[in-house]
């Protein structure tokens, strides 16, 4: 029975599609397999393109959170002007 990540099929990861697909059918090839290294360049390749995409996750978010915060620095600067 094979021990490795069955990877969802989360739209999170889909530019990284391809690459988990190689590394899983290279991982099921066996334990001696991945013993020798065999998968290594694949698993890190998989690596850099998640940590890709959470970096451009990350700072989407960052300017969403940027922009909200605006807003309501905005609002309180509206409150206090009428009050």
């Amino acid at each position: 029975m094979a021990k490795y990540v069955q990877w969802s099929n989360d739209s999170t990861f889909s530019g990284c599609e391809e690459i988990m697909t190689a590394l899983d059918e290279c991982q099921a090839k066996g334990f001696m397999w991945k013993t020798i290294g065999m998968c290594t360049n694949l698993k890190h390749e998989v690596n850099m393109c998640l940590r890709a995409e959470r970096l451009d996750r990350t700072a989407k978010n960052r300017e969403v959170a940027k922009q909200k915060r605006e807003k309501a620095k905005a609002r309180w600067a509206e409150i206090d002007a009428n009050s």
